[in-house]
């Protein structure tokens, strides 16, 4: 069993209020997505969740069970954060190594991408950082995952295939994603959510989104 409950967050920066009242769901075996304009509070809640943010209030349960300290330290949560987080002078096939993933099944789902082996992390595009960092991340053993834009920067074909690997990872793990390309997260998710004006919604069909003045 892998149940994540979040309740009762409320968040603020300054006079600037940012999260009110925020109720979410996750669960293995599904895919939840966030769905908001960017500065929303999207990666605010994430960081939340994580426990790298201490809100003025919020009630954090795993599988029914209150959590007192923060998720992080439990080692059953992964986060995937917008920013690039390997080490620049590292080599990608050290990065695999340090992570416990294998590098090998990796280029079975990315074989173009078996030349970067031996480069370090800084000499990789973009894309090509997001793309294997989103994958050590999702398939690091956990039993939650959050992944704050794993979509940014990747290249269509790439993005089909991180969509696939997320379905064959929820076998395993409960996983949060939310991305400003907001058609792949309506793609990728099983239950959705929708972050506006500090409150949030659970989506039940698209009508929700039109209703509530957000484009799809």
């Amino acid at each position: 069993m892998a149940v994540l409950e979040i309740d009762s967050v409320d968040m603020s920066f300054g006079e600037t209020q940012i999260l009110s009242g925020i109720y979410l769901k996750a669960e293995k075996g599904k895919v939840t997505g966030i769905l908001g304009s960017n500065g929303c509070g999207k990666t605010t809640l994430l960081r939340i969740i994580f426990g790298e943010l201490k809100p003025k209030m919020k009630s954090l349960r795993i599988d029914g069970k209150t959590m007192t300290s923060p998720f992080l330290q439990s080692g059953d949560i992964k986060f995937l954060p917008q920013f690039h987080f390997l080490p620049k002078s590292m080599k990608v096939k050290t990065a695999f190594t340090h992570f416990n993933i294998s590098f090998e099944e990796f280029i079975k789902d990315f074989p173009v991408l078996k030349v970067l082996e031996n480069q370090k992390f800084k000499t990789l595009s973009g894309g090509e950082k997001r793309i294997i960092e989103t994958y050590i991340i999702l398939c690091s053993k956990s039993k939650f995952v959050l992944l704050d834009e794993p979509f940014s920067h990747i290249a269509p074909v790439y993005v089909e295939k991180i969509i696939e690997l997320i379905h064959q990872e929820k076998q395993f793990k409960a996983i949060i994603v939310t991305d400003h390309m907001y058609k792949h997260i309506i793609d990728a998710s099983d239950t959705l959510y929708l972050l506006k004006d500090t409150w949030m919604k659970k989506v039940e069909n698209k009508n929700d989104l039109s209703f509530y003045n957000y484009t799809y």
